[in-house]
């Protein structure tokens, strides 16, 4: 049955209810669909079971990190188990839903990239804070499926010293914005620690960026900060762990990167109704992401082999209908 449900939410396109699914396949009956979903035990693990071959590693210089979350809206729906809410970029707002804290591994070289885990943010359940997710699918990236990676991307919701010290201490690079109200000092202890938004830049700093301390970090732990135009009217502060980088245009090229796995995110909302599952139970909700994480993962994977967006590919299946339609039509117009 599984196989049956990951294919219902690659080819329906609107509707990816239970009960649209039993309505549209004749051996299941929405009991027996939801019976299934209440006893099955679908866990990222079988993400990684199903992308792991499709991987092509460079050496670790090319390959990237990137760590974020998303929330799936569940704001009309208050009984649903694991929805809390929690503050949703898309909306710019609070909003009731799931939160999945994504790891997305990308081969710069190739400009390919894969969802090689996620975790689902349920701390009553768990008293996992998405930082803890973070933390041990990076873990596990190194110790169980041995993947090579040099610079690690987050946004300024991951840029905590526990974090970013962890990432110090595998060897590895990070890159993530900092809040323009975070503390700092650049002046070498002479002065008292000030906003980001707050210090001043000369030419060469802007272009090369500057070395800081920031607030409650190890006395002698120093990060390079630099202030990078991400359009005319945004600017982010970035920190990284690299002393040696001293190029902002080179910086501002590195955290382009992190849109990858904002393209991810609409991809799998827009094409597997992973929002849509109304099922109470948070067995079911865990499972249906699963199935939506599959389903995403073989669309993307053939988009590259066929090299067409995955949005064409989805979008074909209605062309073939209409193809068919137009060639044996099932409701014949007769015009007076």
């Amino acid at each position: 049955m599984r196989i049956a449900d990951c294919q219902y939410l690659l080819s329906s396109q609107v509707n990816y209810t239970i009960t649209n699914l039993a309505d549209h396949k004749e051996e299941y009956s929405h009991d027996q669909i939801n019976r299934y979903l209440r006893s099955e035990r679908l866990t990222p693990r079988l993400l990684w079971q199903n992308v792991k071959s499709t991987i092509k590693t460079d050496e670790s210089e090319f390959m990237y990190v990137l760590f974020d979350d998303t929330v799936l809206d569940k704001r009309h729906s208050r009984q649903i188990e694991m929805s809390q809410k929690q503050y949703s970029g898309n909306v710019h707002g609070i909003v009731r839903g799931i939160g999945v804290v994504n790891c997305v591994y990308v081969n710069i070289k190739l400009n390919e990239f894969w969802v090689v885990d996620y975790r689902i943010y349920d701390p009553l359940g768990d008293g996992k804070s998405k930082l803890d997710h973070v933390s041990d699918m990076l873990t596990g990236l190194i110790n169980s499926k041995k993947l090579s990676f040099k610079t690690v991307l987050m946004d300024s919701w991951y840029a905590t010293q526990k974090l970013m010290a962890e990432i110090d201490n595998l060897g590895k690079i990070y890159y993530c914005p900092l809040k323009c109200n975070r503390l700092v000092d650049d002046s070498g202890g002479k002065e008292k620690y000030k906003q980001i938004k707050d210090l001043d830049w000369n030419e060469t700093e802007l272009l090369q960026g500057k070395t800081i301390k920031v607030n409650k970090f190890p006395k002698d732990k120093k990060v390079k900060l630099f202030c990078v135009t991400v359009s005319a009217n945004r600017t982010e502060y970035v920190v990284t762990n690299d002393l040696t980088q001293d190029y902002t245009p080179e910086v501002r090229e590195v955290c382009s990167i992190r849109w990858k796995i904002e393209e991810f995110h609409r991809e799998i909302k827009q094409l597997t109704g992973i929002e849509s599952c109304q099922c109470r139970k948070s067995r079911i909700q865990r499972n249906h992401i699963a199935c939506a994480m599959l389903v995403w993962n073989h669309l993307k994977r053939l988009a590259v082999k066929v090299g067409k967006t995955i949005y064409q590919l989805k979008a074909g299946l209605m062309s073939d209908y209409l193809i068919q339609q137009l060639k044996h039509p099932s409701i014949l117009i007769n015009l007076a």
